[in-house]
């Protein structure tokens, strides 16, 4: 007896919906797709891998079939505390590949490599060339000096007053209007740098500015495209100040998101910042483990649609 169902294909992350909060519903998988099922029994369905990242706010229960489902269709799933200012855990959707991390630790592990990534990183994000004769330590100063003035001349541009960025976790809402809308919005933000760093075979602890934390890649990565994107959304909206910052936020960077086309960019952008360490990526061994959900083969005709 043939499949009932259609083997699943894989979306290209760059086609996928960035990224979906969930709160205060069970994620669980009702005839091949994701459904949230709310306290009244209300069913909310997903579409099967049309999501980079599934955000799961405190108040929700995923089943084991979701989990099963989300790492088969390369969805990365998410446990955060509220506003998305913790990050508790996340489930890696089968994105890792040996040869790639290989290359990625190899980079990190050299010094001179190393100092290659990062003087490409911070030109990329600054739009020019970083001083001649700057160690990592010297270039991670400069631009942190960098940031506080752009933040400055951000809050100054949307009429926001700025005191200085900071805020505790564990009193989301004592930190101001300002710093709680840039919290919510680069937490959108390393959602989705994540899952982009995971369906490209990399590792997210092994960064090369940041170092020492389990995403120290995912903070290097995101960085690149903070000030073209949420940063500027944070701003807007704190100027309103509008009673439910933090929604208002997530929903201006997945729009921002699409707009700026940022899924189909981080990849290649990753790439572009590992190829300045000017080596060659190693080959994948022979014996290396096929992707889960592998492309069909198709008729050998250029124009034929599989």
């Amino acid at each position: 007896m043939g499949e009932l169902v259609p083997p699943l294909k894989p979306i290209p992350i760059k086609d996928r919906l960035s990224i979906l909060y969930i709160e205060k519903g069970n994620l669980d998988v009702l005839d091949g797709a994701f459904v949230v099922v709310d306290k009244n029994g209300v069913r909310t369905h997903i579409p099967v891998g049309g999501v980079a990242c599934l955000m799961l706010e405190p108040g929700t229960r995923v089943s084991h079939a979701a989990c099963a489902l989300a790492a088969r269709v390369g969805t990365l799933l998410v446990w955060i505390g509220e506003a998305g200012v913790r990050l508790y855990s996340a489930g890696q959707p089968g994105g890792a590949r040996a040869d790639r991390l290989l290359y990625q630790a190899k980079l990190a592990l050299d010094g001179d490599l190393r100092l290659k990534v990062v003087r490409r990183m911070y030109a990329l994000r600054f739009g020019e060339e970083p001083p001649g004769r700057r160690s990592v330590d010297q270039l991670r100063g400069i631009e942190g000096a960098r940031v506080r003035e752009m933040h400055k001349r951000m809050a100054k541009k949307y009429g926001v007053e700025w005191k200085a960025r900071g805020y505790d976790p564990e009193a989301w809402d004592a930190s101001d209007v300002p710093n709680r809308c840039l919290s919510a919005a680069t937490a959108c933000l390393y959602g989705v740098t994540e899952a982009a760093v995971l369906a490209a075979g990399y590792a997210p602890a092994v960064g090369f500015i940041h170092t020492g934390k389990p995403l120290s890649f995912v903070y290097d990565v995101a960085d690149i495209y903070k000030f073209d994107t949420v940063v500027p959304v944070a701003f807007k909206i704190a100027a309103r100040k509008p009673v439910n910052a933090e929604q208002e936020v997530r929903l201006a960077c997945r729009n921002i998101f699409r707009e700026t086309n940022l899924l189909e960019r981080i990849i290649p952008g990753i790439e572009e910042m590992l190829a300045a360490g000017e080596i060659q990526p190693p080959a994948p061994p022979e014996d290396a483990v096929l992707p889960a959900i592998p492309n069909a083969e198709g008729l050998g005709d250029a124009g034929h649609r599989s």
